[in-house]
């Protein structure tokens, strides 16, 4: 997989990121980045999050999230979709959920292969490469990819980081916005290892993203309400997380 020259608007990632340890992108900014790594049928992309499964480990008792899930190997030469196998993570990352093997719906192989989703990976390659000193950089990253849907109705707000101010025990994330639809609110917010807070925005377009260093921030997310009660309302994102394999 050979690089490809990007637009300027790389430095204007890279260099927030490498400052303050996360940055977030307009939709525009994104777009472009993505282009030249093939991103193609965003809609086609977008409307596979109507397919998701319900979470069913959310130890809060909530029901409001839907998710899919799947591993990869990336590297400079290729991505590889790993054997379905459980999100895990520990209860010094997640005290609500973690400690336990959690087994979600594996992504849909059309989509764990379409081009937007291969577009991101590719981008996201480069990205944590640039900014990964030379020593420390891997052969090959292990990147997880998972679907969210928030569902909000009256009375239940949608929980997109239920387990609060966080780290995911990774070395880089993505947050990708992919579509909000009747929902207030879900503002992130960033904080440092000394939680304070650093920054805070809202992912309201779609390709609207957020790209955060795990190792030296925390995130979370404010809940998401219904603006119309009467109808549905919803918060769909894509995450993905790259680590040293």
């Amino acid at each position: 997989m050979n690089d490809t020259p990007l637009p300027a608007d790389l430095a204007g990632v890279e260099s927030p990121l490498a400052q303050d340890g996360f940055a977030c992108l307009h939709a525009p900014t994104t777009r472009a980045l993505l282009q030249p790594y093939g991103l193609a049928d965003w809609a086609g992309f977008a409307a596979s999050w109507n397919r998701l499964g319900l979470d069913r480990y959310m130890a809060d008792g909530g029901r409001y999230r839907r998710r899919r899930h799947a591993t990869y190997t990336v590297s400079a030469e290729a991505i590889e979709r790993k054997k379905h196998q459980p999100h895990y993570q520990s209860r010094d990352y997640n005290e609500l959920n973690g400690g336990i093997e959690r087994w979600f719906r594996p992504v849909e192989s059309t989509i764990g292969t379409h081009p937007a989703l291969l577009a991101v990976l590719r981008l996201m390659r480069r990205l944590v490469t640039d900014l990964t000193p030379p020593d420390r950089r891997p052969d090959a990253w292990h990147v997880e990819i998972h679907q969210f849907r928030i569902e909000a109705r009256a009375g239940e707000p949608g929980e997109p980081t239920p387990e609060g101010l966080h780290r995911d025990g990774v070395d880089w994330v993505l947050v990708l916005m992919v579509q909000r639809e009747n929902v207030a609110s879900g503002e992130t917010t960033i904080h440092d290892l000394h939680r304070r807070p650093v920054g805070h925005f809202t992912l309201t377009d779609p390709l609207d993203a957020a790209l955060v260093d795990d190792n030296r921030v925390y995130h979370g997310v404010t809940a998401v309400r219904p603006i119309d009660a009467a109808r549905p309302a919803w918060r769909d994102v894509l995450v993905v997380t790259f680590r040293h394999q």
